[in-house]
C-alpha cells in the first residue's frame, strides 16, 4: 500500500460527507454518473420474432419450455437465458442455440420476451 500524505488524506476527508437530506445531495462537486449502459435486465430484442414451445419428448415426462429463432452469440444467448430463468424461479440451459427452462413456463417465459421487446410465436 502506498503512503498517503497529511494533506491529501485532509482532501479525502473533507470530501466525505454524509447527507442529511435528498437537498444537500445537489450540491455536490461532481456530476451524477447519468450516461450508464443499459442493464442485462433491459436486453432489447428490437422486434425479432421467437417461437416458445413446451416439450416433453425424452425427459420421461418432464416438461420443458424452449425459446427457440434467437439469432444472438453464445454469451447473449447466456443473458437471456439467466433473465428467464430468474424471472421465471427455474433451472435451465442453453443447447443448441436454444434456450431450454425447466418446466411448463410458457406464460412466464412469453410476457417477459415481450418485455423485452421480442415478437413471440
Amino acid at each position: 500500500m502506498f503512503p498517503i500524505s497529511k494533506e491529501s488524506k485532509s482532501l479525502y476527508m473533507e470530501q466525505q460527507k454524509k447527507f442529511r437530506s435528498f437537498s444537500e445531495l445537489e450540491q455536490l462537486k461532481y456530476p451524477l454518473l447519468v450516461d450508464l449502459p443499459p442493464s442485462i435486465n433491459q436486453h432489447d430484442g428490437k422486434g425479432a420474432a421467437v417461437r416458445v414451445l413446451l416439450d416433453m419428448h425424452g425427459r420421461k415426462g418432464k416438461s420443458v419450455t424452449i425459446v427457440s429463432g434467437l439469432q444472438h452469440n453464445p454469451t447473449i444467448m447466456e443473458e437471456i437465458a439467466r433473465i428467464l430463468k430468474q424471472y421465471c424461479g427455474a433451472g435451465g440451459t442453453v443447447k443448441e442455440g436454444k434456450i431450454e427452462i425447466q418446466g411448463n413456463q410458457l406464460a412466464r417465459v412469453a410476457e417477459k420476451l415481450t418485455q423485452m421487446h421480442y415478437i413471440v410465436k
